[in-house]
């Protein structure tokens, strides 16, 4: 079979994630056309994976992208509703990078729209496509636990994600990306919604921004941490630590520029956002935020969200059932019923190719999966498609509300 030939829409570290697929599958993907209005990310893009059409525009490049199969879209939060609306309009496939949209009336909005039209939408919730929480789904599933009592979860952002998303990068501002618990979040609601099984009820949150604030800088600060700060060599946060290091050239420091050299990155530091003290990026997002929620059949399930730990920490999970408990850690789950108090361990560690991507292979996993759907148009392969995605959006935008007015919120 042909390649399926792909219209990308946003030339970002994540439309990247996605379209390195074609690299090692090009028998399966091809990447036909770009779009991105950064000339910069736009000819990197173009010249790594050869695609014959590249545009400035993302509107331009729907009026001339001609015949493909399905479209990418990976561009910042606040133009997702709008990009994709048309795509479906369009009747093209979409794979839409989360969130769905900023608000719950457009998040509403598309899936209707899906729905109504007939087309596949699958959303980036490459966590359900990592062997790890795919193990943990199917030891939720399979009744060895019993009845699901309670599930808690763990993000642990790390102290310099968190200063490179949230603090100095795009996703610093609500109204100029989304909250937290959508824009870094939602990945959570929707891991814990999938392993509840069930409908979520009530929802209640509590949370801040703690430490990134401007009451919080040091003494002997500056607005850029390259121009002569006193407090940098103890601060650890700083953008000099974080970027400078001439032997650490993935991500986050391709974010910066697409020039990796000492100087390419010194320049990126002075004249671009990554350069800012942590302390004087005028952000507003959350550091740490707490989620309570009941699903209905009794079921309860709580999340942590906190950008206060260390680099090599990773996502935890417990499920409690009344016939046995599971514990989830770095790939390794341990399984614990009650009957024998047996422990049973499994390892979930993506292998190969998968095992170098992101997320844990949930990048090409979710990749391989559209692929398959599209190919053959059948939405059994996609556990993430629009409409199973959206219960976990519109509990992120309770989860806020929550946050924000201080009372429970019934869904």
């Amino acid at each position: 079979m042909k390649p399926l030939q792909f219209l990308v829409i946003g030339c970002g570290n994540r439309g990247e994630a996605y379209a390195d697929y074609s690299l090692y599958y090009p028998n399966e993907m091809r990447i036909a056309g770009a779009a991105d209005p950064n000339k910069e990310k736009l000819d990197f893009f173009s010249g790594k994976y050869k695609a014959e059409k590249t545009w400035p525009s993302w509107k331009q490049a729907l009026q001339e992208a001609g015949s493909i199969d399905a479209v990418i879209i990976a561009t910042p939060d606040q133009t997702h509703y709008e990009i994709a609306m048309k795509c479906l309009e369009a009747d093209w496939p979409i794979l839409l990078e989360k969130p769905i949209a900023v608000s719950a009336a457009d998040c509403i909005s598309l899936a209707e729209k899906a729905e109504d039209r007939g087309v596949i939408v699958a959303v980036g919730h490459v966590l359900r496509y990592a062997p790890f929480f795919r193990k943990v789904k199917e030891v939720a599933d399979s009744g060895i636990l019993g009845t699901i009592a309670t599930i808690e979860l763990i993000e642990p952002v790390r102290y310099w994600h968190q200063a490179h998303s949230f603090v100095r990068g795009n996703w610093r501002k609500s109204d100029e990306s989304a909250p937290m618990i959508l824009a870094k979040s939602c990945h959570d609601m929707d891991i814990i919604r999938w392993i509840a099984g069930s409908r979520c009820s009530t929802v209640s949150s509590f949370g801040s921004l703690l430490h990134f604030t401007r009451e919080n800088a040091p003494e002997g600060s500056r607005d850029r941490c390259i121009d002569g700060c006193s407090a940098e060599q103890d601060c650890p946060y700083s953008a000099m630590k974080l970027y400078l290091d001439p032997g650490k050239t993935g991500w986050p420091v391709t974010v910066l520029t697409k020039d990796l050299s000492v100087e390419g990155r010194i320049k990126a530091l002075k004249e671009g956002p990554y350069g800012r003290c942590v302390y004087r990026c005028e952000n507003d997002v959350v550091d740490h935020q707490v989620v309570a929620m009941e699903f209905e059949g009794g079921t309860t399930g709580s999340f942590t969200m906190t950008a206060f730990t260390g680099s090599d920490t990773g996502r935890r999970i417990r499920v409690m059932g009344t016939l046995g408990e599971l514990r989830g850690e770095d790939e390794k789950i341990e399984v614990t019923t009650f009957k024998d108090d047996r422990k049973s361990m499994y390892t979930t560690e993506a292998s190969g190719i998968e095992g170098l991507r992101k997320h844990g292979g949930g990048d090409f996993g979710l990749i391989r999966d559209f692929i398959r759907t599209v190919r053959g148009g059948d939405p059994g392969y996609l556990s993430s498609t629009i409409q199973a995605s959206l219960e976990s959006h519109l509990m992120a935008f309770a989860a806020e509300k929550s946050r924000l007015e201080k009372r429970v919120i019934s869904l």
